[in-house]
């Protein structure tokens, strides 16, 4: 599991559930819900409007209407594993809503570059007007 550093949310904020999970596990799997489903009221979090619109973003289908992120981690056999990578999940998703992008500045071509655009071009259309049918006057 990668290293995300880690993000002090409030405990209250957050609500694990465990659910019988599919995949690997054998027979184990029908027996013990390993599976976490933690949700997270992002209100509780206390994020910057900018910041809320990022994770909204981000997070999709994840977010439901009533501001919860819900994440369902069933990669790995164990809960404690499964509760270790929902909340690895969670911080990505918030250190990312965190990240502002740069704004990108409109460039145009220099006349330079607009030239040398042309006359490839006129040189390709050169090479292909030579590869007509050859006349025998």
């Amino acid at each position: 599991m990668p290293d995300v550093p880690a993000y002090p949310w409030p405990e209250d904020a957050l609500s694990e559930k465990f659910l019988a999970a599919t995949g690997p596990g054998g027979q184990n799997v029908n027996k013990v819900a390993t599976a976490c489903q933690l949700r997270c009221n992002v209100f509780a979090l206390g994020l910057s409007p900018e910041t809320y619109a990022r994770l909204k973003l981000i997070a999709g289908s994840k977010l439901t209407i009533g501001g919860e992120l819900i994440i369902t981690a069933r990669r790995y056999r164990t809960q404690e594993a499964n509760r270790e990578d929902a909340r690895n999940r969670l911080a990505e998703i918030i250190v990312a809503a965190h990240v502002v992008q740069a704004r990108r500045r409109k460039t145009r071509p220099s006349k330079a570059a607009k030239a040398k655009r042309i006359e490839t071009k006129k040189g390709r259309g050169e090479v292909k007007r030579g590869r007509g049918k050859v006349s025998l006057d």
